[in-house]
């Protein structure tokens, strides 16, 4: 991979561990998404730094930034925007709305109605917005970071799975260790970091690192894994949904980011590994045994990396002869 994609993202990665303290690997997945064309949902109880998270990604990137609050007061028209019949120019008006930028933060997306969050999926899916029967189109690069409180929380709504099956990964920021959290209360007791923190990159930048991810190359063996690692999940007992082919694809891309992002124009089945909870489990539901035997995504996502063989890695990631199957 280029120097210029490595430089890039260690300046973001170091500008958002200024203010996330102690969660690399969170930030590393947050990283992937955002180089892979993914969208983030994070999720977790109150309090641990899941918006902190968001904008700290946000304001790294010299980009236009919209933070929405979903309450259950919130109507579509406050996402998408809405037509204004303009009285002197006799003539309806789009009004956009906060949907329209380049990094969109919904905070605690679950506190709006199902209604609400349908809003999202146009922009999220076809990045664009369709409004009174006419098309906008949203600004490149696009991607929606959101947070969410655990659905067992008060005044929470369960997310459709058409809406988490959109988002490309799901982490989980976790309370900091002792250490982390001493540091914090130095860096965070006297004035809040996000005040300091100031853009490393551009978002023209990021597209052209978004093109460098897109020529990873995957062979085929790599290729054929991501697709039976995503189908077992269809025919596991403990699940009553498995994964979408949307859900395919979102391996595959996050797979490449990994491997752009580790210094390599290839990938290998451990980027696959790695990034298959993440990627999968948020979309899995349990069956209810499963749940009465306290069986969760993770655990089904980790049974199937166990069962499903891995293919042989050859060092460089290629073929060794055209027309012969392998690395």
């Amino acid at each position: 991979m280029g120097a210029d994609l490595t430089s890039t993202a260690e300046r973001i990665r170091r500008s958002v561990e200024s203010v996330i303290e102690g969660k690399p690997e969170v930030v590393r997945i947050a990283l992937t998404v955002l180089l892979a064309e993914g969208h983030l949902l994070i999720e977790d109880v109150p309090g641990v730094g899941k918006t902190m998270l968001a904008k700290s990604l946000a304001k790294s990137i010299d980009c236009s930034v919209q933070r929405i609050q979903f309450t259950p007061d919130l109507l579509p028209s406050d996402i998408t925007g809405v037509s204004i019949y303009d009285q002197q120019r006799r003539e309806f008006e789009f009004k956009p709305g906060a949907i329209f930028a380049q990094v969109v933060i919904g905070d605690e997306i679950n506190r709006a109605s199902p209604k609400t969050q349908s809003a999202l999926l146009e922009s999220m899916e076809e990045r664009q917005v369709t409004i009174d029967g006419q098309t906008y189109e949203l600004p490149s690069p696009f991607m929606v970071v959101a947070t969410q409180n655990p659905v067992e929380m008060e005044g929470t709504y369960p997310l459709p799975e058409a809406q988490r099956d959109r988002f490309m990964a799901r982490v989980s920021v976790g309370y900091p260790n002792a250490a982390a959290e001493l540091r914090m209360l130095d860096v965070h007791g006297a004035v809040n970091p996000l005040d300091d923190l100031t853009a490393v990159t551009h978002a023209h930048d990021v597209l052209k690192l978004i093109d460098t991810v897109r020529e990873v190359y995957v062979a085929e063996p790599v290729r054929r894994y991501v697709v039976e690692l995503v189908s077992a999940t269809r025919n596991h007992p403990d699940l009553r949904l498995g994964a979408s082919p949307r859900a395919t694809l979102h391996l595959l891309r996050a797979s490449k980011a990994s491997a752009a992002l580790a210094g390599r124009d290839y990938v290998l089945p451990d980027d696959v590994q790695a990034l298959a909870a993440p990627v999968l489990a948020h979309r899995l539901l349990p069956t209810a045994q499963a749940q009465l035997n306290r069986r969760t995504a993770e655990h089904v996502v980790t049974d199937i990396l166990q069962r499903t063989p891995v293919p042989a890695a050859h060092p460089n990631g290629r073929p060794q002869q055209p027309g012969v199957r392998g690395f």
